[in-house]
C-alpha cells in the first residue's frame, strides 16, 4: 500500500485523523506531525488519556471513545510502539475507519493483515506528515528531492 497513487488517494480522502499517542509537548514528533496536518486542512482528533486538550481539540482516552462521542474518524494514525498496535487496529476496524496508518518504525504485519481483511487501507513505517509534504508539494520549496518525477504539477488538495 505504498504506491504514490495509493498514498495520494488515502491522504486526499481521509480528512479526519485520530492521532493515537499524540503528545501535548510541542517538541515531540507526534505534535509536529499533527500540527502540520491540522494546518493543511485536516481535522485532528487527539487520542491521549492523560491530556484533556491538544492543539485546541478535545483529547479522548481511546479511538472508541471518540467514535462514541459522534466523531467520524477516517484515519487512525498510530504513534505507539508495535506491541501496542493490535487493540488499536481492532478499534479502527470496529469504528469503520478507512485507514490504519503506522508511523515510522511501527510495523505489525498481523494487525495490518487483519485490518486489510476488514477493508481498511494500511500504511506502515511511514510518517503521514512526510508523505503529505512529499506528495503535495510541501517539500519542494526547500529544494528537497521528492522522488516524484513528472512534468505536471502535483495534484493539490482543496483547502
Amino acid at each position: 500500500m505504498d504506491s504514490i497513487r495509493d498514498l495520494r488517494r488515502i491522504l486526499g480522502s481521509c480528512r479526519t485523523i485520530a492521532v493515537v499517542g499524540l503528545s501535548p509537548q510541542w517538541h515531540r514528533p507526534s505534535f509536529f506531525a499533527a500540527k502540520y496536518m491540522q494546518e493543511h486542512g485536516y481535522r485532528i482528533v487527539p487520542v491521549n488519556p492523560s491530556a484533556p486538550e491538544i492543539l485546541g481539540q478535545r483529547s479522548y482516552p481511546s479511538v472508541t471513545a471518540a467514535a462514541q462521542d459522534g466523531v467520524q474518524i477516517d484515519m487512525v494514525d498510530c504513534f505507539r510502539k508495535s506491541a501496542d498496535i493490535p487493540p488499536i487496529a481492532d478499534e479502527a476496524i470496529a469504528i469503520g475507519a478507512k485507514c490504519l496508518w503506522l508511523q515510522i518504525g511501527v510495523v505489525d504485519e498481523a494487525s495490518a493483515a487483519k485490518a486489510r481483511a476488514a477493508g481498511l487501507d494500511v500504511v506502515m513505517d511511514r510518517c503521514v506528515k512526510i508523505e503529505h509534504a512529499r506528495l503535495f508539494g510541501g517539500l519542494n520549496w526547500a529544494g528537497v528531492d521528492t522522488k516524484v518525477i513528472s512534468a505536471r504539477r502535483p495534484q493539490q488538495l482543496f483547502y
